[in-house]
């Protein structure tokens, strides 16, 4: 359904051009200090405004409606709001009409038998991407000690930094978009979060991970690389009684578990599909493909928005991981 986590749990809601969305939290512990200026840091990193970033402007100002009394959680279900004020429902068309590519308009479509909402994606939006960062500003404050550092790496495979505006500009120019892979470490665990095979850490990761809207690939350490090599060239030696690795090929996971080196994954991003280029596509009303441009608001490259998105993904299953621990 909506939510996930077995201790700190997640519940999302709201659709792209309604009037609120939002997250609901539950098991956060009581007594944590919290306030609307602490979200402020990771949304910022969200937020649209660079160029090559969507024209939809969200101030997302975060209204702590639940779970909270004079500036600390009270451990009841916590629940952020946020308004939507910048929106334009009259740019989508409704349910059932040209289906855009690589979007969840078809699928939505059959799956809820055309009672979907379907302006800006409705509830498969990246706009509630939001409350991911909003439960991830939360679930960094249950993690004392870690230290999250997370950046694009390659924008529409392009990998020095210094020209990553170039290549979004040129594909923006052409009514196009591009993608990117988005790397997150993170510092500080302790040995043994994780559960073996099906709560695996790279499993529970992998899983919110590629709930986030345009996440095709997920890969941790040193990922599709590692079937190139003999096993002799990879293996993580271990150099002393407290775990540490010469090399961090896993990526900080051996059995499911952390293993006390940094964990490292990276996600790949997808390009944009809502593109001003006209393309071909079904139109259920006519029984034919007829040609679509996509209006509305859009970014030219997700990933550069995506770091903020990944890093909350990887605290909240953190934050869950080390609560089932204690």
């Amino acid at each position: 359904m909506n939510s996930f986590g077995q201790i700190f749990r997640i519940t999302l809601w709201g659709e792209s051009h309604g009037p609120r969305i939002g997250v609901s939290i539950d098991g956060v512990p009581p007594g944590i200090p919290l306030s609307a200026a602490d979200f402020e840091g990771d949304l910022s990193r969200r937020r649209s405004g660079a160029h090559g970033t969507t024209a939809r402007r969200e101030p997302d100002r975060p209204e702590l409606v639940s779970g909270i009394y004079r500036g600390v959680t009270t451990g009841a279900p916590l629940t952020v709001e946020f308004a939507n004020k910048d929106t334009d429902p009259a740019a989508y068309p409704p349910a059932g009409s040209c289906f855009r590519p690589s979007h969840a308009d078809r699928t939505a479509f059959v799956r809820y038998g055309g009672c979907n909402d379907p302006r800006g994606g409705g509830a498969f939006s990246g706009r509630l991407t939001v409350g991911i960062v909003a439960a991830g500003v939360v679930a960094k404050k249950c993690l004392p000690g870690l230290q999250f550092h997370t950046r694009a790496i390659r924008i529409g495979g392009c990998d020095d930094p210094d020209r990553f505006w170039e290549v979004v500009a040129a594909a923006a120019a052409a009514g196009d978009s591009v993608g990117g892979v988005i790397e997150c470490r993170v510092t500080g665990l302790p040995t043994g979060w994780g559960e073996p095979f099906f709560d695996s850490a790279e499993s529970l990761l992998s899983h919110l991970l590629f709930a986030i809207p345009a996440v095709k690939g997920v890969e941790f350490g040193d990922g599709f690389a590692a079937a190139e090599v003999l096993g002799s060239q990879r293996n993580d030696l271990l150099t002393d009684a407290g775990g540490h690795t010469a090399t961090n090929r896993e990526g900080g996971i051996n059995g499911g578990l952390t293993n006390g080196n940094e964990l490292s994954f990276r996600v790949a991003v997808k390009p944009t599909p809502s593109i001003g280029t006209p393309q071909p596509t079904y139109d259920p009303a006519s029984g034919t493909v007829q040609p679509l441009t996509i209006r509305g608001r859009h970014d030219a490259c997700i990933a550069l928005r995506a770091p903020a998105i990944v890093e909350a993904a990887a605290a909240v299953v953190l934050a869950d991981l080390s609560m089932r621990r204690r």
